[in-house]
């Protein structure tokens, strides 16, 4: 399943849990996590690295013996925010005194590295795009922003009436120095009760993903492969969204191609 409606990818722990098995592929996992005022929660990390996400609210991150204060955020619409990176092969609490909603992005990976806090003044924020397809991107974890084994994840603030992961690309070929082979989470909130936003995945090859999603709140669409985009925000309500990625590649990069009928890139 490529469009993951909300509810639909839940268990008794998570609102979303995506993990490999589940998704079909090898590497890339989202959870989100809801955590009641003065709530614990805890999870083993396993064979993946994590980045633990303030969504709306705070919380403390207890993790390898460090103690990872996160401020966090009203919602994901204020701005970005500060985060924790947390290792394999360890055991994790999240306490929240006031709760909130928090997204654990995760990715199976082989290097071990220390538990680490992630700044929100340090994020990295890019103004992709222009016009009708102006969108913000917060680069908190990209490859070049945030040291991970093989986690990269965004946000992305797409504004109301607006296309964003656009024009559309792919990265599902091994090609050096061009494009890199990732697996692709979306995980969408949109602003307001009544919010929607429409999501297109089309194939890059005979049999490949197709998809064309009406999108809200809590929904998720995955992408094995093919050309993603155009994410479109309903005017008069923004729409955010997580990109979680993760591949096999030796280098952990972010190589896309453009499809040929949109070969000049963003604009």
């Amino acid at each position: 399943m490529t469009y993951v409606p909300k509810g639909s990818a839940a268990d008794d722990t998570y609102a979303v849990a995506i993990d490999p098995k589940t998704a079909g592929w090898a590497h890339a996992g989202l959870r989100v996590v809801e955590i009641p005022a003065g709530g614990t929660h805890s999870f083993a990390t396993g064979e993946s690295e994590w980045i633990v996400l303030p969504l709306t609210g705070g919380c403390t991150v207890h993790a390898e013996g460090e103690i990872i204060e996160l401020l966090g955020r009203e919602s994901v619409f204020s701005g970005a925010t500060d985060f924790a990176y947390v290792p394999r092969d360890a055991h994790i609490q999240i306490a929240s005194g006031v709760g909130g909603r928090f997204a654990l992005a995760g990715a199976k990976c082989e290097r071990r590295l220390p538990a680490r806090y992630g700044p929100a003044p340090e994020v990295p924020v890019e103004a992709r795009g222009s016009g009708s397809c102006a969108r913000q991107v917060r680069n908190f974890a990209s490859a070049d922003a945030f040291d991970c084994d093989r986690l990269i994840a965004v946000e992305v603030i797409t504004p109301g009436g607006n296309w964003s992961s656009y024009p559309p690309h792919k990265h599902d070929e091994h090609r050096p120095g061009v494009e890199s082979v990732l697996e692709e989470i979306y995980y969408f909130e949109i602003e307001g009760e009544h919010g929607f936003g429409y999501q297109r995945v089309s194939p890059s090859r005979e049999g490949g993903t197709d998809v064309l999603a009406e999108v809200r709140s809590g929904d998720a669409v995955l992408v094995p492969d093919g050309w993603h985009g155009p994410s479109i925000a309903q005017p008069g309500h923004t729409m955010y969204y997580l990109n979680v990625m993760a591949g096999p590649g030796d280098e952990r990069e972010w190589k896309i191609c453009f499809h040929p009928d949109h070969t000049e890139g963003y604009r």
